[in-house]
C-alpha cells in the first residue's frame, strides 16, 4: 500500500452509521418481530415457533427488568405500561406454545413499540 492510498482512505467518509440506543432497540424489535411473523405463517415448523417465542420472551424479560430498575429515567406511567406489556407477552407466549394460538397480538405489540422508538404517533 502506498502512503497516498492510506492518507486518502483515512479521509473517506465513514461508511457505517452510528447507532443510537433507540436505534439498537428498534433493530432488536425488528429482528424478533420478523422472526415471529415467519413463525406465524402457514407451514412454519414448531422449531421456528419455539425459537421465535423464546427470543421474544427474552426481549420482553429484559424490557421488564429495565423498567423495574429504580434508576430507569422513563416516566413512571410509561414504565408501568411497558411492564404490563411484558407480563402480557410472556403469558401469551406460554399459551401460544401449548395451544398454538395466534402470534398476531405479539407482532402487533412489537410493531407498536417500534413505531414509538421511531417517534411515530400512535394511530387512533
Amino acid at each position: 500500500m502506498t502512503s497516498s492510498y492510506l492518507a486518502q482512505s483515512a479521509y473517506n467518509p465513514v461508511q457505517s452509521a452510528v447507532k443510537t440506543e433507540r436505534g439498537t432497540e428498534h433493530a432488536v424489535f425488528e429482528r424478533v418481530t420478523a422472526q415471529l411473523a415467519r413463525a406465524e405463517r402457514d407451514g412454519a415448523s414448531m422449531a421456528e415457533r419455539v425459537a421465535a417465542l423464546h427470543d421474544n420472551r427474552k426481549l420482553w424479560t429484559l424490557m421488564a427488568a429495565n423498567v423495574a430498575d429504580a434508576g430507569n429515567a422513563l416516566p413512571q406511567g410509561l414504565r408501568a405500561q411497558i411492564f404490563y406489556l411484558a407480563e402480557f407477552t410472556i403469558q401469551h407466549s406460554r399459551k401460544a406454545l401449548s395451544d398454538r394460538i395466534t402470534l398476531t397480538p405479539l407482532i402487533d405489540i412489537n410493531t407498536a413499540v417500534m413505531r414509538g422508538l421511531r417517534g411515530e404517533a400512535q394511530a387512533a
